[in-house]
């Protein structure tokens, strides 16, 4: 069952603007059944998956770019980037769009080449798993900004959800495949995918020998979504050298597997020198890894805060992605240890959002976000995520959003 994706819009209007398109996003997200949803009847196919093609491309990358019939769609074109240069030469000779379509799941050296060779002819765009707004059949749903007009619009189209109907979604995690069935293959689908992603993508790249290590090393830093990251805790416990800790990192934000938030300061220079979060982008696979074996136990253990603040995160973040723009996130800490877990900046505003794990708008603790003046930035319309049924006011520039509205 194919589910509609918000990116395609984006993916058309890039196609009639740019001599090639090229998707990005982790191994099974769907990068290449979107695209081939939406091909031409005369757009030709090839994947570099496949160990004979991969050869042929690599021995000779400019007799194989000559006898494609153009225009192609070129899949995991990471593992022969030597194709790009004779890519551009192709694209140079000619004044049309949407020649090429690339696929890409790994970004370790990839997107260097491609801002070599095709800088200027290439529009890249980012796929993730799917979003809740693409499970709920309202893919044209804009990027996830607090501001009154969105929420408005949001309570119009999207569904609220129970604690247990989130908790279902966060365990069974954001790939099609196990979105398709419903969790059933969830074991099954999760085993491979960690098995296959160490084995050929990481591995590869790192020349990784003690596979037992990098597995330990990922279990560990699961368990840590939501924190600012602390290498030297991480290298404790996970028993690698600090210096390994960062190299290891860097591969999962390469792939996509985990995204970082900054601290948010006026000055942006400032961002760059404090110590950020960390989320994993699919809830799925952090169960996985952590060994929560079923929705009602996370929904009930110690860590259903930190696991639903990293739902919220990654639907946002998608949100803004699968329109083909940037997530503009941060969040907020201070020396009083005053926190907001979501900082959302438009046109010179900050939108606060606070993530909740509460029905009762009673049992919130919430006192507003008054403090974010000390940022000396205009503060927008925030909110406060939370299982509360309906769209509700709090106060006038504060509202009480569920979190089936993401």
């Amino acid at each position: 069952m194919y589910i509609k994706r918000t990116l395609e819009q984006t993916i058309i209007e890039a196609s009639a603007a740019f001599k090639v398109v090229l998707l990005t996003g982790p191994r099974q997200v769907g990068k290449t059944t979107l695209l081939q949803k939406l091909k031409e009847q005369e757009r030709s196919y090839v994947s570099l998956d496949e160990p004979d093609t991969r050869f042929a491309a690599k021995r000779d990358p400019a007799g194989f770019i000559s006898r494609l019939k153009i225009p192609v769609l070129i899949d995991e074109v990471q593992y022969v980037p030597e194709l790009f240069p004779y890519i551009k030469a192709v694209v140079d000779r000619t004044g049309e769009t949407g020649l090429f379509w690339l696929t890409g799941s790994q970004q370790f050296s990839m997107m260097k080449n491609v801002s070599e060779s095709l800088a200027g002819r290439v529009a890249i765009l980012d796929l993730r798993g799917i979003s809740l707004a693409e499970e709920q059949g309202r893919p044209r749903t804009p990027p996830f900004i607090p501001t009154a007009e969105v929420l408005e619009e949001r309570e119009k189209i999207a569904e609220s959800l129970s604690v247990e109907q989130v908790f279902e979604k966060i365990w069974r995690g954001s790939y099609p495949h196990v979105v398709s069935d419903r969790g059933k293959s969830w074991h099954r689908f999760y085993q491979s995918y960690v098995s296959t992603y160490i084995e050929r993508d990481v591995r590869e790249y790192l020349k990784i020998d003690d596979l037992m290590s990098f597995h330990n090393f990922i279990q560990v830093t699961a368990a840590r979504t939501g924190q600012m990251l602390n290498y030297r805790e991480v290298s404790k416990n996970a028993g690698i050298s600090e210096p390994t800790v960062k190299s290891w990192f860097n591969v999962l934000r390469a792939t996509g597997l985990v995204t970082m938030l900054q601290p948010y300061f006026k000055n942006t220079a400032k961002r760059l020198l404090k110590t950020p979060k960390f989320y994993f982008m699919d809830t799925g696979l952090f169960c996985f890894l952590t060994k929560w074996t079923n929705p009602e136990v996370l929904e009930k253990g110690a860590m259903a805060g930190a696991i639903l603040e990293t739902y919220a995160v990654s639907e946002i973040i998608k949100s803004h992605i699968h329109n083909g723009s940037s997530a503009p996130i941060y969040y907020y800490a201070d020396k009083e240890k005053r926190e907001v877990d979501l900082l959302v900046e438009q046109d010179g505003y900050i939108h606060p959002v606070e993530i909740k794990k509460t029905a009762s708008v009673r049992n919130l603790g919430f006192r507003g976000f008054d403090f974010l003046g000390n940022t000396k930035t205009p503060i927008g319309h925030g909110c406060v995520l939370c299982f509360h049924e309906a769209l509700l006011p709090f106060s006038r520039e504060i509202d009480i959003v569920p979190i089936g509205y993401l």
